[in-house]
């Protein structure tokens, strides 16, 4: 009996088999970067995490320092934990010094067939005064013009929301969101408006309890156009 070995396949079968193993291959790469990326996240964050560890004593020292300038007895029970809880809560409101908005995009940008405008209203943002480290804190109002581009919508309140927890001006504040949209999407246009109020003159100072202040910047065709500009403003306004 004779036997022959087999020594080739169809131009069909190599052709399959070669794509087959080249969409197997770009898969497991996909894979192993996604794995890499999320090792890395996570050892960001632990990093993040011990660097904030390794500075709460002197967060809590500070506290515990204001605390006998302003005459108060730390060794109250009231206050025994205050510098302690303090210094976290500062933590958690300036976390946004440690995040960037790449790091919470998570591919949330897709192409899409769209031109129209898009508005995000109402966002809630609280923030800190860099002047007297008091609050402020208000809605903020975002618009812009996709360029064949839009971000999932629940990422333009965490955008508000790096900027915000850091020591802030409302004016600044208002750009700084503006400027990172425009720059992930870059769209035909951006307008952010933010309006909020200022615990710095409610409860220092003047003491207005009803003033609010009211920022904006335009970028691209919201600048540029004033229909374009009344639109958004009209849409905002309405309930």
């Amino acid at each position: 009996m004779e036997y022959r070995a087999y020594t080739g396949m169809s131009g069909l079968g190599t052709s399959k088999l070669v794509t087959d193993f080249q969409h197997l291959k770009e898969f497991t790469e996909l894979s192993v970067n996604s794995k890499n990326a999320a090792v890395q996240h996570n050892q960001e964050t632990s990093r993040k995490e011990s660097e904030d560890e390794s500075k709460l004593p002197v967060l809590e020292a500070a506290y515990a320092t204001i605390l006998r300038g302003i005459g108060e007895d730390t060794d109250r029970q009231g206050l025994l934990r205050t510098p302690a809880r303090a210094a976290k809560a500062m933590q958690f409101l300036t976390k946004g010094y440690h995040e960037s908005v790449y790091d919470i995009l998570n591919d949330a940008i897709f192409d899409e067939d769209h031109d129209e405008m898009v508005i995000v209203k109402d966002i809630d943002m609280f923030s800190l005064c860099e002047h007297h480290l008091v609050p402020f804190f208000g809605k903020v109002h975002i618009g812009y013009f996709p360029n064949k581009r839009v971000v999932g919508l629940s990422k333009l309140a965490r955008i508000v929301e790096i900027y915000s927890q850091r020591l802030q001006v409302q004016e600044r504040l208002t750009k700084q969101i503006a400027t990172a949209i425009a720059e992930v999407l870059q769209p035909a246009g951006v307008v952010v408006i933010i309006e909020a109020a200022h615990m710095c003159m409610i409860m220092r100072g003047v003491q207005k309890i009803n003033s609010r202040t009211v920022t904006s910047t335009m970028l691209g065709i919201f600048r540029e156009d004033l229909k374009t500009r009344e639109e958004f403003l009209t849409l905002v306004k309405s309930n």
